[in-house]
């Protein structure tokens, strides 16, 4: 029977390796896999010290060490100097036969990528070096081959695979077993470790003295990746043609070359940012090449090609390596299920890697509904500390980047359209983005709106086509760009009560995607125009007609419950809850 726990993260090696490296208490030790303790049943960066990236589904670990291997040698290629080297460290993976099954896409990309620096070393069963022959594995990173007897001297657990992560009875733990290191080792290899870290310090001074610029920039990685004012280096919006294709998410290119400079050394940029075109979902680094070993380990540059399992694990690694690279991952929405476990881990873990979905509902159109990832919005919204942003134009494009870069402790998830949309709403605001929601339009003045449109990403248009139509008609409407749930929800209620007033019950929820969690914004009384069914195949015009997508049926929908009295019969949300 398949397992589903890689071997290098089994409880009891977990224990052994931390009582040798005495960094948890003995206590610590004995609470293992107990509720609020220090050693969780599966490695967490950010619970247990020395622990560097969280593990568990099998492969995360392996795409996380070829992440780590990545960063240091892009790192080693951008900063090391003939007479002062300061990135050389070596990245290890232990790794169980389980997660062999699934490390053939990984290993295919480190083998592509040259990336030597990742040492592998398998455990348990099956001998794969054909399989790593044909990946190209052999001449570009040493692998070590183990069969390991699990509890050996004559403990009870020994070699029962159902036993391996099983606590020993009682006497079992009082007998006597062997230490492999007496404390005097131990203390020299601490001495040499402090030996090594001092000669590093004196290299980074040298290197400071005589490569100041570079220094300067290598300081910036290690306190975060951001340097004082990097904000200055962001646009503040876009400026467009007639129509713009929000899957040109290339445009983010340059930010992320410049944000690493201090602000008076950025190239100066007025508060626009003109768009280059991008093929289709690619997040291109047009000014920097190809990362490639050996030919441009410099480059920033990955092509993971359809590896969508490997990118995001790799992606993880990248952010958790400590040095302030900051990872984006771009792929179709539709393929967020390929890569999900590595997305979770990235907010289990705090690691601030950066998404970029397009071709993200119903407006794709002629690909049908295999490729229309009408639920996964709704699932992703539901992952903690993920920030899922659904732009609607240029600014709000511009904001969600900003915010993303921002937040360094989380991982952001930008979703793009493929079909082209307005350039501009009018009113929207790329500052206004790390609020989550707010006003884009209201034309009630003094008054309060009788009734207010909600929209996200390509829908926002809709609503804001919808409220001139019924403006025209003498109306009060408002409209509400909910840009990204989470930050919204983490507002004071004040401002969420400013936004959505309870006192306007008569609301629309306009989004080409499952209607799932936007009864919270709507209320009991509002309408959700969502998709509950999968999408179709056909033009993307055609397909948003069918499922009720239009300025039209925005306005007929939004007139039916203004003429309703809610009070009194029950709510039109009752009975067209969701119109698809």
């Amino acid at each position: 029977m398949e397992t589903r726990d890689g071997a290098s993260e089994t409880r009891e090696g977990e224990r052994e390796s931390w009582e040798t490296r005495e960094r948890e208490s003995i206590e610590d030790l004995q609470r293992l896999c107990k509720l609020g303790s220090r050693t969780p049943g599966h490695p967490e960066n950010v619970v247990t010290d020395g622990v560097e990236v969280t593990t568990g589904p099998l492969g995360q670990g392996v795409a996380n060490a070829v992440g780590l291997a990545l960063a240091e040698a892009h790192l080693a290629a951008r900063f090391n100097k003939p007479d002062a080297v300061l990135v050389d460290h070596r990245t290890f993976c232990i790794m169980g036969d389980d997660c062999a099954m699934v490390k053939t896409q990984i290993g295919k990309l480190s083998g592509k990528e040259g990336t030597s620096e990742a040492h592998h070393g398998t455990f348990d069963k099956d001998d794969d070096s054909k399989m790593r022959q044909k990946l190209d594995w052999t001449d570009r990173e040493p692998f070590l081959w183990f069969t390991v007897v699990e509890a050996e001297s004559g403990c009870y657990v020994q070699g029962p695979e159902p036993e391996h992560s099983k606590f020993p009875p009682s006497e079992e733990i009082r007998s006597p077993f062997p230490v492999p290191f007496s404390r005097r080792e131990m203390q020299i290899q601490t001495d040499h470790a402090e030996r090594l870290e001092k000669e590093w310090y004196s290299k980074l001074y040298y290197y400071q003295s005589k490569y100041p610029e570079e220094a300067l920039e290598f300081q910036i990685l290690l306190n975060g990746g951001l340097a004082p004012g990097w904000e200055r280096s962001l646009p503040r919006s876009f400026i467009v043609t007639e129509v713009f294709c929000i899957r040109t998410s290339g445009c983010y290119s340059w930010v992320l070359g410049e944000v690493l400079k201090p602000a008076e050394q950025s190239a100066s940029r007025t508060n626009w940012w003109k768009c280059r075109p991008c093929n289709l979902y690619k997040a291109y680094l047009h000014d920097y090449k190809d990362f490639s070993q050996p030919n441009s380990p410099w480059g920033r540059n990955i092509r993971y090609g359809v590896r969508e399992h490997a990118m995001a694990g790799i992606s993880n690694g990248l952010a958790l390596h400590g040095s302030g690279l900051i990872p984006s991952a771009s792929t179709f929405l539709t393929y967020s299920d390929y890569m999900k476990n590595s997305i979770r881990l990235s907010a289990i873990s705090h690691a601030g890697v950066i998404y970029i979905m397009t071709h993200d509902s119903i407006g794709l159109g002629e690909d049908g509904p295999t490729h229309q990832p009408v639920e996964r919005l709704a699932g992703l919204r539901a992952v903690p500390r993920l920030l899922v942003f659904r732009p609607a134009d240029g600014n709000e494009c511009a904001g969600a980047y900003t915010v993303a870069v921002a937040n360094r402790d989380v991982p952001s998830l930008i979703a793009l359209s493929r079909q082209k949309v307005a350039a501009h709403v009018e009113g929207t605001s790329a500052s206004e983005v790390e609020r989550g929601g707010y006003i884009v339009s209201d034309n009630s003045g003094e008054d309060l709106p009788e009734v207010i449109l909600i929209g996200t990403g390509s829908e926002l248009c809709l609503c804001d086509g919808s409220a001139r139509m019924l403006g025209k008609e003498g109306r009060r409407v408002r409209v509400v760009s909910l840009v990204c749930w989470r930050l919204f929800d983490q507002q004071p209620k004040e401002y969420k009560e400013h936004v959505l007033p309870a006192s306007v019950p008569k609301r629309v929820s306009v989004e080409a995607a499952s209607p799932m969690g936007w009864r919270e914004y709507v209320g009991d009384h509002g309408v959700v125009v969502g998709v509950k069914e999968f999408g179709s195949s056909g033009a993307y015009l055609d397909t948003f007609k069918k499922f009720g997508f239009s300025e039209e049926n925005i306005t007929k929908i939004a007139k039916s419950l203004l003429h309703r009295d809610i009070n009194h019969a029950g709510g039109l949300g009752d009975q067209h809850s969701e119109v698809h």
